[in-house]
């Protein structure tokens, strides 16, 4: 009778030893990736406002478009990681460099369209004369550096499916250093504006590619594992990719919708949305970490065989993500008079923001069970159901924000709408992993 307690206590210590190497090193990388714009924007920032808003538009477009690309991360993380769970690394680094071309594909693809197109792009965002060169400028420079920025995307995600967080933090940290670095230099020693701090940063950029394929083709060279791009295996890249590309896509358009309600409630509204909009994001990279650990180990103990073991783990990641939850609201409510004044002296943005991050703080368990089931399925390959699943939340979702303005309740009532949105998520996944057709045991799904 003692014995199976014991076996379950042993079962969890295993888990929680996996999900802190793995999440750890993966948050400080992931912390790491805005420090980039936010290095840009201090460096640029002493030019003239003319140059910050031009980076402040064509680094939204840049942002946006690798966004939109994370999907090769993911889906490389989850196939990889069966592989390694089933003893073949020859296929699963084989399926990483699948991956690493899709990327270089993809990458090409968006500096053939951009280049050309990018007076226009700014245009619709609505630059205004002074900054619309400079945001030309840096956009036309930067997008030259989208090919890297996909292939990082692509080769973490063969890293993490391998179980290694690490090198990515280490690759991010330097990366980081140098991107400064560069920037400085290029933007002040050089005298070159804005255009240096874009050069900067593809060059940093570059930098980070070259080192992960270093790593890469050294476990391709060791495991035997051919380099040659793979007609078959681009394909299904690129097919897995899809739904996890609806998804990302959804997701993008909640966002927008919520800022574009916010934009409707007032100046005091909309600007407390996005300092509230930066703490989220933040909190969000907490969660992320153990989604990513979610993502390495379930998608291992289903290569495996190990239906039991992926059963079990995904149990412990959801009181880890109730757990850091929990942390992390109170932290939101203890934090709350500290914080703001950070962004803010406007008594009004203050007043308006007080009671939504109360929400955001109350939400935050919710959140962690969103983040860590998402994982767990994105892990078990699971991305036609994530997809679907993102679509009702955007169907539910979009009404009831879009009925904020009419109805009243201000900011405060957008993010309990925010909350009503997780909640649809949490619900939609427990569903799913609850009925177990995730598990899917074997090399490939």
């Amino acid at each position: 009778m003692t014995q199976a307690p014991a076996r379950r206590r042993t079962g969890r210590r295993q888990h929680d030893r996996e999900i802190v190497a793995l999440a750890v090193p993966a948050f400080g990388a992931l912390v790491a990736e805005p420090l980039f714009l936010m290095a840009d924007t201090a460096i640029v920032g002493h030019l003239g406002t003319a140059q910050l808003a031009g980076l402040g538009v064509a680094s939204a477009l840049l942002m946006t478009a690798v966004s939109v690309f994370v999907f090769l991360a993911y889906a490389t993380t989850a196939a990889v990681a069966r592989r390694v769970g089933a003893g073949d690394l020859q296929s699963a680094i084989r399926q990483g460099m699948d991956g690493i071309w899709l990327a270089l594909l993809l990458g090409a693809a968006v500096v053939a369209v951009a280049l050309p197109t990018a007076p226009h792009l700014v245009d619709l965002f609505g630059a205004s004369d002074a900054a619309t060169p400079y945001a030309i400028t840096y956009l036309r420079i930067s997008v030259l550096g989208i090919p890297a920025m996909l292939v990082v995307l692509a080769a973490t995600g063969v890293l993490r499916g391998l179980q290694d967080t690490r090198t990515p933090l280490y690759v991010a940290i330097a990366g980081f250093v140098a991107n400064g670095a560069l920037n400085a230099g290029l933007v002040y020693g050089a005298d070159l504006g804005i255009a240096g701090s874009a050069w900067g940063t593809v060059i940093a950029q570059c930098g980070m590619a070259a080192v992960y394929l270093v790593v890469v083709l050294r476990g391709a060279r060791k495991h035997g594992a051919s380099l040659r791009p793979d007609a078959a295996g681009i394909r299904a890249s690129a097919q897995a990719g899809v739904p996890l590309l609806v998804r990302t896509l959804s997701l993008r358009a909640i966002l927008m919708i919520a800022t574009a309600v916010a934009a409707r409630l007032g100046d005091a509204d909309i600007a407390a949305h996005q300092i509230i909009l930066s703490l989220w994001s933040l909190l969000a990279f907490a969660l992320d970490a153990i989604a990513i650990a979610g993502q390495a180990i379930i998608g291992r103990y289903l290569g495996a065989g190990d239906a039991q073991g992926a059963r079990d783990a995904c149990r412990r990641m959801v009181e880890w993500g109730i757990a850091v939850g929990v942390v992390l609201g109170i932290l939101v409510v203890i934090t709350r008079p500290a914080f703001l004044p950070l962004f803010t002296s406007d008594p009004a943005v203050k007043d308006v923001a007080l009671p939504a991050l109360i929400i955001v703080a109350l939400s935050q368990p919710i959140s962690g069970i969103v983040f860590v089931l998402d994982g767990v399925l994105m892990g078990a390959g699971d991305g036609p159901y994530l997809a679907w699943a993102m679509l009702i939340t955007l169907a539910v979702f979009t009404p009831v924000a879009l009925l904020v303005p009419v109805l009243g309740g201000g900011l405060t009532a957008l993010w309990a709408t925010m909350t009503l949105m997780m909640t649809v998520r949490m619900l939609t996944l427990w569903l799913r992993t609850r009925s177990g057709r995730w598990i899917v045991t074997g090399a490939t799904r």
